[in-house]
């Protein structure tokens, strides 16, 4: 059967590949359990960290372990952006994803078993920062619906960071080139409401935070889970669900045809 035939033959071809690709980045998990175990760990060490020994939550009426965990499940998810581009990186120099193309098989399909892989991989992320979160002491207290909620708001900014990593990933070409990156996304990840209320911050600072995507999504899920905010009372605060939806699909659909279009012309 060839991979141009149209109809459901061709969408049954495209779903077994696009499985194909996704086992074979899991497979790498059994490979290499040290990465995947540090990768789990990290987070929690800065959760770790912030809590006990720098004091996050600076400018919180209220608990500032409550106040820090949903902020660090946000920056968990933009975090792993790191690891999706390493991944690319190195299957291209590799060569892997050259004979990939040259194979026959739906050239879509490398593309979703990275993305599959890496949401699993978000899941599992989730899974232990909840866990840690809960034995020091966090809840949520708006109830099972709304935690789910906040939990597909952060699934949904690591889907927008993973494909803002595979577009930099095949602009970058090298492994190498992730270290540039790591110095761009800490910034980012600092420059906004994980660790501290923008109301603490000078107010030009504080606005700029208030309107990183990273701060909307971390405000969100705070809200739905029922924890402390920081009490600020400016729109971007008061809208930041809607943020929290806007700002990753803005993002999905700005990158996600850049890393296709340039997907399809690596081998050209």
């Amino acid at each position: 059967m060839s991979t141009a035939t149209a109809g459901p033959g061709r969408i049954g071809w495209a779903l077994t590949d696009s499985w194909t690709m996704t086992r074979r980045e899991l497979a790498h998990w059994a490979r290499q359990p040290v990465q995947v175990v540090v990768g789990l760990v990290f987070p929690v060490m800065l959760l770790l960290m912030f809590n006990y020994l720098v004091g996050g939550g600076s400018g919180v009426d209220g608990d500032n372990t409550e106040f820090l965990v949903p902020g660090m499940l946000a920056l968990t998810m933009a975090f792993g952006l790191e690891g999706t581009m390493l991944a690319v990186t190195q299957d291209l120099n590799k060569g892997v994803i050259d004979r990939f193309r040259s194979m026959p098989m739906v050239s879509g399909a490398v593309l979703v078993g990275r993305s599959a892989a890496d949401m699993l991989q978000s899941v599992a992320a989730l899974a232990v920062m909840t866990g840690v979160g809960y034995a020091l002491g966090w809840r949520w207290h708006n109830g099972t619906a709304a935690a789910l909620a906040a939990l597909g708001l952060l699934l949904l900014l690591r889907f927008a960071m993973l494909w803002i990593g595979i577009q930099l990933a095949m602009v970058a070409g090298k492994p190498e080139m992730v270290q540039a990156v790591q110095i761009l996304v800490w910034p980012v990840g600092f420059l906004s409401n994980v660790f501290a209320s923008p109301e603490s911050m000078p107010g030009w600072l504080g606005t700029v935070v208030e309107w990183n995507p990273m701060s909307a999504t971390a405000t969100a899920v705070r809200g739905l889970f029922g924890n402390p905010g920081g009490g600020s009372d400016s729109w971007a605060a008061g809208h930041a669900e809607l943020l929290a939806v806007l700002w990753p699909v803005v993002l999905i659909a700005v990158f996600f045809p850049l890393a296709v279009r340039r997907f399809a012309r690596l081998s050209r």
